[in-house]
């Protein structure tokens, strides 16, 4: 039997994968991307109760009249978590359904169009936007993300779940409401 000794140069593939390995983790934090100012994940993806639903919902804040929703069929529901990065604001939308929206972590800056008042939550607060309404939303703190969950009800079968205002009517309650969008 005959044994070949190994060239002296050769490389052997674990230390080629070893070393291959190092140089991705080493650069993977170097390459690593910004999060997105705003990030939406559906969770729950319209889905429909198995029997006929309505819902009545009423909220009094303070400085609006008073909100009722009636949903005749609110047998569609959606559910999406937000994570909001520090400063970052939602455009002006609307949507076509009702949310409630569950404040988890952080703070979060809800506004109505209607009177531009802020109106500030925190985990375990629970926001009811009537639908139909514009507003926008925000997380006002420097340094920590928020999470919200928002869940959709009555949303159509099909089509857009938020509905964003034009350019310039958004640029005018901007400037009416006091919002700042600090670039993002």
């Amino acid at each position: 039997m005959r044994y070949l000794e190994p060239k002296k140069n050769a490389r052997r593939p674990w230390a080629v994968a070893t070393a291959l390995g190092l140089t991705a983790l080493l650069t993977a934090g170097i390459a690593q991307a910004e999060p997105e100012p705003i990030a939406a994940e559906p969770l729950m993806e319209r889905n429909a109760f198995r029997s006929d639903v309505s819902i009545e919902i009423t909220q009094q804040l303070d400085g609006l009249p008073e909100q009722r929703v009636t949903h005749g069929d609110a047998s569609h529901v959606t559910v999406v978590r937000f994570t909001i990065q520090p400063g970052a604001v939602f455009p002006w939308h609307t949507h076509p359904g009702t949310v409630l929206v569950n404040i988890t972590e952080g703070e979060f800056v809800f506004v109505f169009a209607e009177d531009c008042e802020p109106r500030a939550y925190g985990p375990g607060d629970v926001v009811v936007d009537p639908g139909d309404t514009v507003h926008t939303s925000y997380n006002p703190s420097d340094d920590e993300e928020t999470v919200v969950m928002a869940v959709l009800i009555g949303a159509p079968a099909e089509g857009p779940l938020t509905i964003h205002v034009d350019h310039d009517e958004g640029v005018a309650l901007d400037e009416e409401c006091g919002i700042e969008r600090n670039g993002m």
